[in-house]
């Protein structure tokens, strides 16, 4: 090899992502597309399967319901980026490199940190050996399986929040022999205003789903859950969505983590322990002026394109900027034909505004399918993916 072509080797930026869900796929599509003018970057994303994850419709590949397969590749068709399939085993922050199927190694520049949560199914004994999960396309096809040979029965699912509440409303609108119940520690809908919170009540009431708040399960048998205090419930399935926990790879990787082990980051949504590495989406604890985020679609795209316009300032010269993201609303499905959307303050409390029936069936469906022209507009112009609500005094974190 020639000095000149090292030199030139050497003079490549290497981003590598890792993770292919909403947050590093914005990431991805909205960096590549900046730099594919320059032969000075490179850009590569890496997930362990070809096929995107369309998490807000799991729900509806765990009842049986056709969704289309949609190609990362072919979704990065156009930016220049560089996929590679395989599992991240481990990254190693001192030397720069991420080893993927324990044989290959990646070395990297700057690091964009996107694997996302998933069901947490340690926590609580026996739900990795008898509870069923929406952690992929491929967990959920599983449990539709199990539905259809049920025939009768009870289908049990834990957690109530908006994983739960959607669940439980699917599986009881396309699987009406079945007796659905919902068992979780708050009341679903808890964090909606009590209009909107008894509009979700009564769809479920509808729709013949059992609830049960203040419910904490803390044992899965084959056949039933133990819940707190000795009490059974019996189960023909169960569907575990209480809780979600992190990689811990970032944490085995010598990255500042927070007690969930998600990465820590400054402002600007870079580690504080390693400034080459971006953490976003789930796997980031990314402190607003209300709080610290939770993981959601709506703020997980934003944090990836955050990270990918800082790594363009950076490699300019230029010092990142501070993230700054407002809640705006909470869309949640109760089968194909009902939903309830309720608006949100910027820290995620609820306005008296909400949307029900038909009219937030169709906002729900429109925010679901939102991603797709939105990286296609990224791609023939990358600033259009630089906009989502800022919050306001809402997002301002005050210093001590």
């Amino acid at each position: 090899m020639s000095a000149q072509h090292e030199a030139g080797v050497a003079a490549t930026h290497r981003v590598v992502i890792l993770g292919a869900g909403y947050a590093g796929l914005s990431a991805a599509i909205q960096l590549a597309c900046r730099v594919k003018r320059s032969e000075k970057v490179q850009v590569t994303l890496v997930n362990a399967q070809e096929r995107f994850t369309e998490r807000l419709r799991l729900h509806m590949t765990a009842t049986g319901q056709r969704l289309a397969e949609l190609s990362i590749p072919e979704l990065l068709e156009g930016t220049g980026a560089r996929f590679e399939r395989g599992w991240v085993t481990a990254v190693d922050a001192d030397a720069k490199t991420v080893r993927i199927d324990d044989e290959r190694v990646l070395p990297y520049d700057t690091l964009v940190y996107a694997l996302g949560g998933v069901a947490d199914t340690a926590a609580v004994p026996g739900v990795e050996d008898h509870a069923y999960t929406l952690n992929s396309a491929q967990d959920a096809e599983v449990l539709a399986d199990r539905l259809s040979r049920l025939g009768s029965g009870t289908v049990v699912v834990v957690g109530s929040g908006l994983t739960g509440v959607e669940s439980a409303a699917e599986i009881a609108e396309r699987h009406p022999e079945l007796n659905v119940v919902l068992l979780g520690r708050s009341e679903p809908g808890a964090a909606m205003n009590p209009k909107a919170r008894a509009y979700l009540r009564a769809a479920l009431d509808r729709l013949g789903v059992q609830v049960r708040s203040g419910a904490e399960v803390v044992k899965v048998l084959p056949g039933a859950v133990e819940l707190a205090g000795g009490e059974s419930v019996a189960a023909d399935a169960v569907l575990w969505t209480s809780g979600t926990r992190v990689s811990p790879l970032a944490a085995a990787a010598g990255l500042t983590v927070d007690e969930h082990g998600r990465i820590v980051t400054d402002a600007t949504l870079r580690s504080v322990s390693h400034p080459e590495v971006y953490a976003v989406g789930d796997a980031a604890a990314i402190r607003q002026g209300y709080g610290v985020m939770h993981g959601t679609c709506q703020g997980g795209m934003p944090t990836g394109v955050h990270a990918a316009v800082s790594i363009v300032r950076e490699l300019k010269g230029r010092r990142p900027r501070p993230f700054r993201f407002g809640y705006y609303h909470t869309p949640v499905s109760l089968g194909r034909n009902d939903a309830v959307v309720q608006f949100t303050h910027p820290d995620d409390s609820p306005r008296r505004l909400f949307l029900t029936g038909r009219i937030a069936v169709r906002y729900k469906e429109t925010v679901t399918a939102s991603p797709w022209p939105t990286w296609g507009r990224m791609k023939k112009m990358p600033a259009s993916g630089a906009f989502w609500p800022r919050g306001g005094r809402f997002t301002r974190v005050r210093e001590a």
